[in-house]
């Protein structure tokens, strides 16, 4: 897929367009990468940089940082992507501004979108205006029970399986491993310490079975109660893998949610139930 940061970088030619941030590149979003798909035209999006609601002040939980959301793109079998810079100047764009600018320069023919679609400056813009300017509109009806809200709200509940159905794949947890404070190694189970974007949704605190690099692993998230932590922490373990990941990016995908954080009686006690997880995790499936 190619991903241009400005129109001038498409080369204009009969497009089908999506315009969206698609966080989360979740079910309903793919129904509409695969619209775009079938027009048979090339099909493309545009997304923006930062989250709209960021520039106007407001605090955004991410459920995928931009490199995932462009690597879940590329996955639907989308041509090109623009991402676009979510700018004071660009929010002031009148709707015929940005379909000249955005639209008509690359070629685009026919705009994918929910019937409730907005654009350009104070949201004047939608799809009755599309059809009056020339461009063919087509309406994708919404997957029930499916939107980047509900995805929050199922990450905030640990509720991993509902979240699966929703993004038609495990959430992932997506960050650099970074040096921790190596207690794992410790008490018989190395653990990375992943510190993820600060601007990404993060679930429930707990122990969740999930997998990374073809592997299996069981990951703490939250402060380490027992060991009297504030800081929140997330620390997957990758069963039967060795090897060194410090400064690498890991994608961590979340399968299952074990249990909650806990303070144990003594460190053997903390050992035992970590083997009880690692256990559960080695049993886990999936979800989709």
């Amino acid at each position: 897929m190619k991903i241009a940061h400005a129109p001038a970088q498409l080369p204009r030619e009969p497009r089908a367009i999506a315009i969206g941030m698609f966080d989360g590149v979740h079910r309903g979003h793919q129904a509409v990468m695969r619209a775009a798909v079938d027009t048979g035209l090339a099909a493309t999006v545009i997304t923006f940089e930062p989250h709209p609601r960021v520039v106007l002040g407001n605090r955004v939980e991410l459920i995928t940082t931009l490199e995932r959301r462009l690597e879940l793109l590329g996955e639907t079998g989308v041509e090109a992507t623009l991402v676009a810079g979510f700018t004071p100047e660009l929010m002031r764009l009148e709707p015929e501004e940005f379909a000249e600018t955005y639209l008509r320069a690359i070629g685009v023919e026919v705009v994918i979108a929910g019937d409730d679609f907005r654009f350009g400056a104070r949201r004047h813009g939608d799809l009755a205006l599309l059809e009056r300017l020339g461009f063919r509109v087509l309406c994708v009806p919404r997957v029930d029970g499916v939107s980047s809200s509900a995805v929050r709200a199922g990450l905030a509940d640990g509720d991993m399986s509902v979240v699966a159905r929703m993004l038609g794949r495990p959430y992932e947890l997506d960050g650099t491993v970074v040096a921790g404070d190596q207690r794992g190694g410790t008490l018989g189970y190395p653990t990375a310490n992943l510190a993820p974007d600060p601007t990404l949704a993060c679930p429930r605190f707990g122990i969740y079975a999930g997998a990374a690099l073809g592997h299996h692993a069981a990951v703490s998230i939250g402060t380490n109660p027992h060991y009297g932590g504030t800081e929140r922490r997330i620390e997957p373990y990758l069963l039967d893998y060795s090897g060194d990941l410090y400064g690498q990016r890991l994608v961590v995908e979340l399968w299952t949610r074990l249990r909650d954080e806990a303070v144990f009686d003594s460190e053997q006690d903390l050992i035992n139930q970590i083997a009880r997880d690692v256990d559960a995790t080695r049993a886990s499936v999936r979800p989709v």
